[in-house]
């Protein structure tokens, strides 16, 4: 689950949970995979694949799985799938908006997997366009807090800031235990790159959407939309998914006892 806000806070948290380590793993290691197919196996040469690897090597994926799925994905090893990207946008209950990215080597078992989803959750699919205009694609870098320089810098907002203003970040916002760092897309690899510069570790450079305009939601409204997004993230094809909902901190405390 990809939204924003405070809910930066909530999948950071999801993510973390070991239940469902296996598929986060599945997805880090296809994000190589395409990464390294598209711009080539070399990270120095190919920024994107260098932040796939960075992100699978910070949520522990094994070195051996992501030196595999580097070579099959350029074609020193045999055995890589050939991935499409696939958007599918629709709404959860409460008329939230969402987009769902898929990354499948079977667009028909991916369709069929988004749209039991939705109907079996209290939500629809919509038409290519309907839902897209609200979110706006953007650079994000997620960097850790911490309060001791160790082997990077202090990173607290003011330091992170300094360092990435020039290179075109446009806010950072606290969730926290780390801080989110939003750029135009185009932008996100001089973003990153400053961070580096500066000596300032992070856990993720990608592009994501970010809703222009987010839809409140209450205690069940919230559940309704994490249900549909839980179902969504079970398919195997299914990479992303970005909802344009909020929530206050006493929702947000609710979910926490779930």
């Amino acid at each position: 689950m990809s939204g924003h806000s405070k809910w930066a806070t909530t999948k950071h948290k999801k993510a973390a949970i070991d239940a469902k380590r296996g598929k986060l793993f599945a997805r880090l290691i296809k994000n190589i995979e395409v990464a390294a197919r598209t711009g080539g196996g070399d990270p120095a040469g190919n920024p994107t694949l260098f932040d796939a690897i960075q992100k699978a090597k910070k949520s522990s994926v094994p070195a051996d799985n992501i030196d595999r799925a580097v070579k099959r994905g350029s074609g020193a090893e045999a055995g890589g799938a050939d991935y499409q990207t696939i958007m599918y946008e629709g709404y959860a209950s409460g008329g939230v908006a969402v987009l769902v990215e898929c990354l499948t080597d079977n667009k028909n078992r991916a369709a069929s997997d988004v749209r039991v989803a939705f109907t079996r959750n209290g939500g629809s699919l919509a038409d290519p366009g309907s839902v897209s205009y609200l979110f706006t694609r953007k650079g994000v870098v997620i960097v850790p807090k911490n309060d001791t320089a160790g082997e990077s810098a202090v990173a607290n907002e003011e330091t992170v800031l300094d360092a990435v203003l020039e290179a075109g970040a446009e806010e950072v916002n606290d969730h926290g235990d780390s801080l989110e760092v939003v750029s135009e897309a185009s932008d996100l690899i001089a973003v990153r790159s400053a961070l580096q510069e500066a000596g300032i570790d992070y856990d993720s450079a990608e592009a994501q959407f970010v809703p222009s305009m987010e839809v409140e939601v209450d205690v069940d409204g919230a559940r309704n939309v994490l249900r549909l997004i839980d179902a969504l993230e079970d398919s195997d094809d299914v990479q992303n998914v970005w909802a344009n909902f909020d929530a206050s901190d006493e929702v947000l405390a609710a979910l926490d006892e779930d």
